[in-house]
C-alpha cells in the first residue's frame, strides 16, 4: 500500500503545509488507498523535503511528481475528462500555489504579529516539540525566507503578493461544485491544500481575513474538507 509521509496535523487539518495537504486531498478525492504517516524529520525524503511517498519500495518527492506518479501508475482518471485549456489553467494556478506558499508561511514564521500565535497553538498541539526548537526552525525559515526573496519584504509587501493570488483564485473558484464541473479534480485538491491552511488556522493574518470574506472559496474548501476527512 501507498503510504504518505508528511509534516503533523494543525487546527483539524490533515496537513499544516499546503504541498502535504494538497497530496493528501488529491488522494482522498482520487479513491487511493493510503497509510498516512506524519513526521517532522525530512531527511530520509527525495531532496530532504516533505511531502513524499513511498509506492511499492520507490520513494518519490515533491507534490507534483507524486501526483503525476499516482495518475499514470493506478490508471486514474480524476483529471481525464479535461481540455487542453483546464489543463493550462491547473498549470497557472498551481505555480501560482507555489507563490502562495511563501506568504502563507511568512505570516507564521516570520511576521511578529502572529508568529506567537502559531508558536502557541502549534506546541499546544505537539507537546513534543519544544519552544527551543521551534525557535530553531524559525531560525531556519528566516535564512529561507531571505535567500527565496520574501524575507526581504516588509509584511506588507508581502501579503500584498499573496492577497493577488487569492483574489485570482476567488475569480477562478465556483459558487457551487468544483473549478472544471460537478466533479472535483486536482487543481482542486491544490486550492485546497493551501486555502484550509489559511482558514482553518484561528490566526488573524490578512490572508485568513480575505478567505473568510469571500463565500466560494469558503465552501469549496469546506465541501473538500468533508470529502477527505482528516489523517
Amino acid at each position: 500500500m501507498l503510504t504518505l509521509y508528511s509534516y503533523p496535523q494543525l487546527f483539524g487539518v490533515a496537513d499544516n503545509n499546503g504541498y502535504g495537504l494538497k497530496v493528501y486531498a488529491f488522494l482522498k478525492l482520487a479513491g487511493v488507498p493510503l497509510v498516512h504517516e506524519h513526521i517532522f524529520d525530512a531527511s530520509a525524503a527525495p531532496r530532504g523535503q516533505l511531502p513524499y511517498i513511498v509506492d511499492d519500495g520507490e520513494a518519490i518527492g515533491d507534490s507534483e511528481a507524486i501526483i503525476a506518479h499516482v495518475i499514470a501508475k493506478y490508471r486514474l482518471t480524476i483529471d481525464a475528462a479535461l481540455s487542453s485549456e483546464q489543463r493550462r489553467t491547473n498549470l497557472l494556478v498551481t505555480r501560482m500555489l507555489d507563490d502562495l506558499y511563501w506568504v502563507m508561511s511568512y505570516s507564521r514564521w516570520k511576521d511578529e504579529r502572529y508568529y506567537p500565535a502559531f508558536r502557541d497553538g502549534f506546541i499546544a498541539q505537539h507537546p513534543q516539540v519544544s519552544a527551543e526548537g521551534f525557535e530553531k526552525a524559525k531560525a531556519y525559515n528566516a535564512q529561507r525566507y531571505h535567500y527565496q526573496g520574501i524575507g526581504r519584504y516588509t509584511p506588507e509587501q508581502a501579503y500584498a503578493r499573496g492577497l493577488a493570488d487569492l483574489q485570482v483564485l476567488a475569480e477562478i473558484v465556483p459558487a457551487a461544485g468544483f473549478v472544471h464541473g460537478a466533479a472535483p479534480t486536482s487543481v482542486d485538491a491544490g486550492i485546497y491544500g493551501f486555502v484550509a491552511n489559511i482558514y482553518y488556522f484561528p490566526i488573524p493574518t490578512p490572508l485568513k481575513a480575505f478567505v473568510d470574506a469571500q463565500k466560494n472559496l469558503v465552501a469549496h474548501c469546506e465541501r473538500i474538507h468533508a470529502a477527505i476527512g482528516k489523517s
